[in-house]
């Protein structure tokens, strides 16, 4: 039995039910399917939301299933729990019964009424629901947005599995986005009270996914760069699996050989001696896979001819033989048997170089070009190119899986630890939000070419160039002002702080999509 109180919201909803504007009939653009959108920790848990809020979902309006309940408070009126999955926020907030709501349809975007169903004291609306502030109409860019919290606490309390769940939605979906995580330490364990030490997010997604994590920075005019030269963008491709990272290495204390046994599976042995020591020292031994550098391969060819930028592989099969001409002869049979065509109709090539003369050959460069590194060259190439183009805050990250379609965007720097306990102590900070917006825009990129929605994609284009055009006018974060005049130089009032910037840009991307 429905009791007096949810009759008369029901008959308030009824009643309200013509002030409900219905945008159905104005064209529309649906992406068939959704991104995955992946919350992360601390500053740029912070940031990320402020960047949901100003630049994403006043333009791109996203249907996920929503559920508001309405909770009756006795005589108080009725408490709104606004669960929503794209942010996983609940909102409470203390309504009247003449407090206008609009529900919108999953299906067309189209605002009208759905059915609400009475359950033990919680009326349910199986749908997106609004609270109606000041008005502001639908946009025709209609995306479903599928919400994992990445943030520490939330992989705790869940064992990891969420991590684990976002990758495999990723898989079904083709497009990830994720905000900067942590990875915890034996002080972070400590910090956050946790279970255990979790493995980093980005490998738990990249070990479901495969693929490779491709590096980019974002140019402006304005920010000088260490290289003068590149004036255009070098992206680093890093093949984030085994080598070094997953070696097996330890401290000889006397006198003695090692060797490499390989066991086949017949249970017969082939042994090498590695080295015969007299006194101590040390050794290592490290693998890969053909599996996954075969990925690399494809995950590298897809990248270049996406942007129809040349590819170089560098390695140092000179010395290691063997070891990294199996890279160099992996790469090789892919072009001949499945790449070549295309990167000849496309104009652009692929080519091995040692990794010394391709250092040398980058740095003399204007950029432009796609370098796949091994991983270890990764690791320290992707820091000097972002380095060398000016700032290390200006680094997008890319997972490209080896099929061309399913992708995982993200900032390449971490959360701003020391800029979120300023934010704890309720300082202002000035920190750079420009690689967390490139993590969205990239994803809508590419999930607008998957579904030929090319309003979507000038949307993510509009507001990237918004981004480099308040910058390039000299509002920017104060990072990016020590880059151009140094850390002595740089002086308060010639930085905007991070809510600031982030309306300087949500006011120039206004502006270019009045026009």
């Amino acid at each position: 039995m429905v009791s007096k109180s949810a009759s008369r919201l029901l008959q308030c909803l009824t009643e309200h039910s013509s002030l409900v504007r219905n945008y159905g009939t104005a064209k529309r653009v649906v992406a068939s399917k959704p991104v995955v959108e992946m919350d992360g920790d601390e500053m740029t848990r912070i940031i990320w939301e402020k960047i949901k809020e100003k630049l994403i979902f006043p333009y791109v309006k996203t249907t996920s299933m929503h559920i508001a309940r309405f909770k009756l408070n006795g005589n108080k009126g009725v408490e709104l729990r606004f669960e929503s999955s794209f942010d996983n926020r609940k909102i409470q907030k203390q309504l009247n019964y003449s407090t206008e709501l609009v529900f919108i349809e999953r299906e067309h975007g189209a605002a009208a009424p759905v059915p609400l169903v009475f359950d033990h004291a919680r009326l349910t609306v199986p749908r997106l629901a609004r609270v109606i502030g000041p008005w502001s109409k639908l946009n025709n860019i209609i995306l479903d947005c599928l919400y994992y919290d990445l943030g520490l606490p939330h992989r705790d309390a869940t064992n990891d599995q969420v991590t684990i769940d976002a990758a495999h939605a990723i898989l079904k979906h083709n497009v990830g986005i994720k905000c900067a995580t942590i990875t915890p330490d034996e002080q972070r364990v400590e910090e956050f009270k946790l279970k255990k030490m979790w493995l980093s997010p980005n490998g738990t997604i990249r070990n479901i996914l495969g693929g490779t994590v491709f590096r980019e920075p974002i140019l402006c005019k304005s920010i000088p760069r260490v290289v003068p030269g590149w004036t255009n963008a070098i992206i680093i491709g890093r093949h984030a699996h085994g080598d070094q990272y997953k070696a097996q290495d330890f401290v000889v204390p006397q006198p003695g050989k090692v060797e490499l046994v390989y066991t086949k599976a017949d249970g017969t042995t082939e042994r090498r001696l590695l080295f015969d020591f007299k006194s101590p020292g040390v050794v290592q031994g490290m693998y890969n896979t053909d599996e996954s550098i075969k990925s690399f391969a494809h995950s590298s060819f897809q990248v270049a001819l996406q942007k129809k930028w040349p590819l170089y592989l560098s390695t140092k099969n000179t010395i290691l033989k063997h070891y990294d001409g199996r890279f160099k002869d992996i790469f090789q049979e892919i072009y001949e048997s499945t790449y070549k065509k295309q990167f000849e109709e496309a104009k652009i090539w692929y080519e091995h170089r040692l990794i010394d003369d391709m250092v040398a050959q980058a740095m003399k460069s204007s950029g432009g070009f796609v370098w796949a590194c091994k991983n270890y060259d990764g690791d320290v190439q992707s820091d000097v190119v972002a380095q060398g183009y000016g700032s290390l805050g200006m680094m997008t990250s890319v997972l490209m899986c080896p099929d061309g379609r399913t992708v995982e965007s993200e900032a390449a720097h971490g959360t701003v630890t020391r800029h979120y306990r300023q934010h704890q102590q309720g300082k202002p900070t000035s920190t750079n939000p420009v690689a967390s917006i490139y993590a969205w825009t990239r994803g809508l990129i590419h999930r607008a070419k998957l579904d030929d929605t090319p309003q979507l994609e000038r949307f993510a284009l509009a507001l990237e160039e918004a981004c480099v055009e308040c910058i390039d006018s000299g509002k920017m974060t104060k990072d990016l002002v020590i880059c151009i005049h140094g850390v002595a130089n740089t002086k308060e009032g010639m930085y905007l702080h991070t809510e600031d910037f982030l309306q300087a840009i949500a006011d120039q991307l206004e502006h270019k999509l009045s026009k």
